[in-house]
């Protein structure tokens, strides 16, 4: 089943997952963590150049001379260079790296969906499409330059802490540094929370743009019913659910983050009680506790500073979870191992006993669409498919270029199974006219290129000629460059499918596929689109799909399918002699429209 789920997979899981995306930027990523190390050498130094000028200002055996003084001071300058032009590094470099991992994740995300069959996109909304390449994606560029960074910076500064303070009073370090495994245990479950909110939160925000597609898509259905208050309502509501999601997520941080300020403080009593037991036993000198102050100062930063940095950790993680989600969907249509390469194609199509049921609601459920279809259409015929809506029409011409796989039975083109094919050569070589024409946002001569994109200028320009859409296409001010619009949306109706039909004809391919090419057209452009849909048909199998019976009644065969399969075939004459279905269906009074 081809459906978007909502999974949950452990951190470690969703590490190893996104841990390859930075093997094309091994160098950089060195670099970056390398200068990482650089910017914390200053901080790490600072409190023991204080202990040791501290030292030599208490102790008389110790003169503290001006010359030390400024020595300390320009070693501290020189670290801070260091430290600065590291840092310039790091927020150019280190964020360029986090962008191009994102353009990578990006590009394989919209690559995956590209090769999902028809039935995921029948269960899936755009909108949480969208969220999931667009948005969600938005947060790995500072996941991916400062999770590393910040980690290597803290173990490094945790080590060398230690280190430093282990040599100087272990029982007071152990009891100290006891307090950050505390710290994680008590605000792990916090961050549970914090990702499980998140990641609701990007699912509404899915589903915000979902109800945006819709409604703005249909801005014209909502003015002609007048349900711009009902739009604004449902609009409200899905708002309030993500605000909603919004103060768990806040509650939570807040949990945190007050958590974390008591440990703080709890450090900083612990430190200064034991110091101050050891000052007064004499077993630790005013520099070192002073050294201590300052090292608990360094560590409980730097724990800030991974606790503010949590934010981006789960905003980037749960980003990566829902990349993961969808890449982990495999598509049921796929190249079988070594496909055969479908080439010099006569246009010979068997159906043998084609059986097909949807999913019921992406459930587990199946409804029968169709039941042991057998039909033979000869290379070259012209093939009629006409019945009642739910016949199962429109599922059956799907299945030849494999936009839905066969349940039962076989599919075959020139006597091999569209299973066994390449799908590329498979598709290349079908045309598809539909009564929806789909217009890609960009010139006339974009839309019709798109047929073949190797095709010449005069190729194009044929095509549209051949397709009777030259005429009006000069006669607009920018002829062939003039913008369509998004979905075509500055033509007509008949204007779009006659673009449609040059983008066929520049394909070229031998078989064609007409599904209710015509039906929404008026009368007038319904005579020139036939007329150019006879002339695409020349020399090709051709099936189409009909409601007005007018435009099939020269078909060599025309076959009537219901829910019930198959119930009559033959030619018009035919048919009509029999005076079956088919004759009552031509001889409805809607003027021979089903």
């Amino acid at each position: 089943m081809e459906k978007l789920n909502r999974s949950n997979y452990t951190s470690k899981e969703l590490i190893k997952r996104f841990a390859p995306y930075y093997g094309n930027y091994k160098g950089l990523l060195f670099k970056d963590l390398f200068a990482a190390c650089l910017t914390i050498v200053a901080e790490v130094a600072l409190p023991l150049i204080i202990r040791n000028i501290t030292n030599m200002a208490i102790k008389p055996e110790l003169a503290l001379t001006m010359s030390y003084l400024l020595k300390m001071i320009a070693i501290y300058f020189l670290l801070k260079a260091v430290e600065v032009a590291s840092t310039y590094y790091m927020q150019k470099q280190g964020h360029i790296m986090g962008a191009m991992i994102e353009k990578d994740m990006r590009r394989d995300v919209f690559t995956h969906i590209q090769y999902l069959s028809d039935e995921f996109y029948s269960h899936t909304k755009i909108g949480q499409l969208l969220a999931r390449i667009t948005t969600d994606l938005f947060d790995v560029t500072e996941f991916a330059h400062h999770v590393p960074e910040e980690f290597l910076k803290a173990i490094v500064k945790i080590i060398v802490t230690f280190i430093i303070l282990a040599n100087i009073n272990l029982t007071l370090t152990i009891v100290m540094f006891s307090m950050i495994p505390l710290m994680v245990i008590l605000t792990n479950s916090v961050r549970k929370n914090i990702r499980r909110t998140q990641k609701q939160q990007r699912h509404q925000i899915g589903e915000i743009n979902s109800d945006i597609e819709d409604s703005l898509l249909g801005i014209n259905v909502i003015r002609s019913f007048t349900n711009e208050d009902l739009e604004i309502e449902n609009f409200d509501k899905a708002n309030y659910r993500f605000l909603g999601l919004k103060k768990v997520y806040y509650k939570a941080m807040a949990d945190f983050t007050a958590i974390t300020k008591i440990l703080d403080a709890l450090m900083y009593l612990v430190i200064v009680l034991l110091g101050g037991i050891f000052l007064i036993k004499g077993t630790i000198d005013p520099a070192d506790f002073t050294l201590y102050i300052m090292y608990a100062t360094t560590l409980l930063t730097t724990i800030t500073r991974l606790i503010t940095f949590l934010e981006t950790y789960e905003k980037g993680m749960t980003g990566i979870e829902r990349f993961a989600e969808i890449m982990d969907i495999k598509s049921s249509i796929v190249d079988r191992p070594n496909p055969h390469i479908l080439d010099d194609v006569k246009g010979h199509i068997e159906f043998e006993d084609v059986s097909f049921a949807y999913s019921s609601n992406g459930g587990e459920e199946k409804e029968s669409v169709l039941e042991d279809v057998t039909l033979d259409i000869k290379p070259g015929s012209k093939l009629a498919l006409v019945g009642p809506s739910g016949g199962g029409k429109t599922t059956l011409i799907k299945m030849i270029p494999r936009f839905y796989d066969v349940d039962k039975g076989a599919i075959k083109i020139d006597g091999h199974d569209v299973r066994d094919l390449q799908l590329k050569s498979l598709r290349d070589n079908i045309g598809i006219v539909q009564q929806d024409v789909y217009l890609f946002s960009g010139t006339i001569y974009e839309n019709i290129l798109y047929g073949r994109l190797d095709a010449s200028k005069e190729e194009v320009i044929e095509a549209a000629r051949k397709a009777g859409a030259l005429e009006f296409i000069e006669k607009l001010p920018d002829g062939f460059n003039t913008y369509v619009g998004e979905r075509g949306v500055m033509l007509s109706g008949g204007q779009k499918q006659r673009i449609s039909i040059a983008r066929v004809f520049l394909k070229n391919p031998p078989i064609l596929i007409l599904d209710e090419a015509t039906s929404a057209l008026d009368n007038k452009s319904e005579q020139i689109i036939q007329e150019s849909l006879e002339e695409l048909s020349k020399d090709r199998t051709t099936i189409t799909i009909a409601h007005r019976l007018t435009t099939i009644i020269n078909s060599d065969e025309i076959v009537v399918l219901t829910k019930d399969g198959i119930q009559e075939k033959g030619n018009h004459k035919e048919l009509l002699d029999n005076k079956g279905v088919y004759y009552s269906l031509y001889n409805r009074i809607d003027n021979h429209i089903m």
